[in-house]
């Protein structure tokens, strides 16, 4: 079983829950997700499943959109909901127009420090260990992009926000320094993914909507169609001769496709076999082989 497969995943469910999850409903051992998502965070969480779980490396820079509310009056130790607050609340007093004017200095390319409690690993243990063993935790901080960040709507002392980020890039922080930048304090209280990168909410299911599917025999239904995989990539329908070439580790010349750098190969309409990568003129050599007559002849290329 080889797919790309969207989960609009629940509250409390962390992200290897929920791909543990999907593992027993298709009986798949190979199922990886592109990008992690907090426990209090629902929405899109792509799955790639089977072969297609080396297309991860062409996904790990791609852009995450986000809906969600920040509450203002007190940080808490998480940066969420869920943690604890790191002083007493203060009534605050919020503005619109004051809040948009404070989101503008958070936008474009910036020093952010992770939260504590964070996958971010600290010489090779989870930042979250340590914070919940009361260990020091040493983060230093990263440049993160934020591309656009939107409040959209006050409501007493939570502010509802949009915001488009590149990868890396932790809401809980903004939600956290804005707090700090404000003066009251805050924490992120909810967060939605709307995207990441092609994948939007619509093309999601839930964990239900998939069990069903699956007792059905119909899971290959709610997987994306693999000519939607990876748009900023043209793609080349191959014939016998060429799939040969690619499966065999041979270039191919495309002197159609001179100007990319990557290329989709496919067979017929739905099967995606390589990614392949110029490597001068208009050869293509294959850079990873995802479906062949032989799974011995699958090979990798820089």
């Amino acid at each position: 079983m080889n797919g790309v497969l969207i989960i609009d995943k629940p509250p409390s469910l962390t992200s290897h829950d929920v791909v543990n999850r999907v593992r027993r409903i298709l009986h798949e051992r190979s199922v990886g997700h592109l990008g992690t998502l907090d426990p209090i965070a629902t929405g899109v969480l792509p799955l790639v499943i089977g072969n297609l779980t080396r297309l991860a490396q062409f996904y790990s820079s791609c852009d995450k959109t986000y809906e969600g509310i920040i509450r203002f009056g007190f940080a808490t130790d998480t940066y969420d909901v869920q943690g604890q607050p790191t002083g007493p609340a203060q009534a605050v007093t919020l503005s619109l127009e004051q809040l948009r004017h404070y989101a503008r200095q958070f936008q474009g390319r910036f020093e952010q420090m992770p939260p504590p409690f964070s996958a971010k690993k600290i010489q090779g243990v989870p930042a979250y260990k340590l914070a919940r063993q009361h260990a020091e935790v040493p983060l230093k901080p990263v440049q993160v992009e934020v591309k656009e960040f939107e409040i959209s709507l006050v409501e007493n002392d939570r502010a509802h926000f949009h915001a488009r980020v590149a990868s890396g890039t932790y809401m809980r922080s903004v939600a956290h320094d804005l707090g700090q930048l404000v003066g009251c304090g805050a924490h992120l209280e909810s967060l939605r993914r709307t995207a990441v990168g092609e994948f939007e909410l619509t093309d999601a299911h839930t964990l239900e909507e998939l069990d069903a599917a699956s007792k059905k025999g119909q899971t290959e239904d709610l997987f994306i169609h693999p000519r939607k995989l990876l748009p900023q990539f043209p793609c080349v329908t191959a014939n016998q001769e060429m799939a040969a070439r690619i499966r065999t580790g041979r270039p191919l010349n495309l002197p159609e496709l001179s100007q990319a750098r990557l290329v989709k190969v496919f067979t017929g309409q739905r099967e995606l076999i390589a990614i392949a990568t110029r490597v001068a003129g208009t050869l293509f050599h294959a850079k990873i082989v995802l479906a062949g007559e032989s799974q011995l002849t699958q090979r990798e290329t820089m």
